[in-house]
């Protein structure tokens, strides 16, 4: 329902609604429904919304996908902005200005934000309409806005980067850790969902910061690596460390620990859009037999051999803060590739981008990675699964169900609610080993290879090419 291009917005309640929906037909279906004792929260992370007094939307919610951009940047003293660029990071300080979606609502929608009476995430508006508390979990304080990581809370005014999203202490909803009571179902959410009036609902984390529970990734050597539409790799770790210079790590769902993350943002979206732009003859075909267009394609991977016969696919079809004028890229055509290679570079594009975000952990935790853990639809696959563990040369292991985000919210509610002393317990108890994937050795020289002296130095060779289009497009013609 985006209004201008460029813009991902959605209808706030939608999310209730379909919450509501899903409550209500599971209700239906199952006999353990009133054997429910407590309530856990977990949503897309990134997501904003904006409140009046009553706790009535504003506007749409604003989605994390969404690139609309603010005018300037950030309002910083002297001494501030000269240390700033003595690090490097005044450039990087004015991206994230411009990309919070606070400074455009600001700016833009001045009377909106007059009228703001909070500034919510999606888990917090959620928070809202199941209890009546205005109320957030730490472990999803993730996006633009003034949050202090190390600390699991929001920056006190006075802090060194607190222009860059400046919002306004009132405006900001109480934290809680994880595991503690964010409040109780309202008779209201009672009747919309049919859980039980007065059930406690206790807060977990986000998205990924629950995959990454669910995936059993309690030990800094297991890596969790989420095939969604932003692929990500990322691990707990009992100490705060920056995945990048001046970067913050994510609060983990466990209290006192850290998440450091690196993100390809569009991810295994890379296959929506190929299914959309070359995939017709698999969509249909599909169709007919029951199955999804990714299922058949998936079959057809293991007729293209590692490598794709040269073809190197760079991912980068959004950039992040670190890379801002990055985008995709292909090299190595030839007349023996078809449109299967092409979905196989794909698949070897998104895991050779997360094999630098990987070496970029490694290198700045001090530890290495003993194997990796799979969520989100890429897993499903055994063809990826099998893909990744030859790339990265180590063990790929997938649990009992892709949609490893629940298991970890779940597995913050029985914590807080004392069923496990701790979260080495729940993962016992909850995660379950379904497959292993061992690589093959030969496979994976061959990927060795093509990462170290082909694929490293394609995006430094880009580069230039990639500054001068941003230079064209956004500053001459204003696209």
């Amino acid at each position: 329902m985006s209004r201008e291009p460029d813009w991902a917005e959605q209808d706030a309640d939608f999310y209730y609604r379909s919450i509501c929906e899903a409550a209500q037909k599971l209700k239906a279906e199952t006999s353990l429904w009133d054997r429910i004792e407590a309530v856990s929260v977990t949503t897309i992370r990134d997501t904003v919304i904006c409140v009046d007094k009553k706790g009535k939307p504003l506007r749409p919610a604003i989605v994390w996908l969404d690139k609309r951009k603010a005018e300037g940047g950030p309002k910083f003293s002297q001494v501030t902005r000269m240390m700033l660029k003595a690090v490097g990071m005044e450039e990087t300080a004015k991206v994230q200005f411009q990309k919070a979606h606070c400074n455009w609502i600001m700016q833009k929608e001045a009377d909106i934000w007059a009228r703001t009476e909070k500034y919510l995430l999606l888990s917090g508006y959620l928070t809202f309409l199941l209890t009546g508390n205005m109320t957030d979990a730490a472990a999803c304080l993730v996006g633009r806005l003034p949050i202090d990581s190390q600390c699991r809370n929001w920056q006190r005014k006075g802090a060194l980067t607190r222009p860059v999203f400046d919002v306004e202490p009132d405006k900001l909803c109480e934290v809680r850790e994880s595991g503690e009571l964010l409040g109780n179902i309202t008779r209201k959410a009672a009747e919309d969902t049919g859980l039980r009036e007065g059930l406690p609902v206790l807060a977990s984390g986000s998205d990924k910061a629950c995959e990454i529970l669910g995936l059993g990734c309690i030990s800094k050597e297991k890596a969790a690596i989420g095939f969604g539409t932003t692929a990500t790799i990322t691990f707990n770790i009992s100490r705060y460390l920056e995945p990048e210079r001046f970067i913050p790590p994510y609060p983990s769902v466990i209290p006192g620990w850290y998440n450091p993350e690196i993100e390809i943002y569009r991810g295994y979206w890379l296959i929506s859009w190929f299914k959309k732009e070359f995939a017709e003859k698999e969509v249909k075909q599909a169709e007919l037999l029951g199955v999804t267009a990714e299922q058949l394609l998936n079959e057809r991977l293991k007729e293209v051999p590692a490598g794709c016969g040269g073809l190197l696919f760079q991912p980068y079809f959004t950039p992040n803060v670190t890379m801002p004028v990055a985008r995709g890229a292909i090299i190595g055509f030839s007349d023996q590739h078809t449109r299967i290679h092409l979905y196989r570079a794909i698949i070897e594009g998104i895991n050779f981008a997360l094999m630098d975000g990987m070496r970029l952990l490694e290198k700045r935790s001090g530890h290495t990675f003993k194997e990796i853990r799979l969520g989100g639809g890429g897993s499903q696959s055994d063809e990826i699964c099998q893909i990744t563990a030859d790339m990265f040369g180590i063990p790929v292991k997938r649990m009992q169900s892709y949609e490893a985000t629940g298991i970890g919210s779940a597995m913050a509610a029985f914590v807080g609610m004392g069923e496990f002393k701790n979260y080495e317990e729940a993962q016992e108890a909850m995660v379950h080993l379904k497959d292993v994937f061992e690589p093959d050795m030969e496979q994976h020289q061959i990927y060795h290879d093509l990462y170290h002296d082909v694929y490293q130095n394609i995006y430094g060779k880009l580069v230039p090419l990639y500054e001068k289009l941003h230079e064209i497009y956004h500053k001459k013609i204003r696209i």
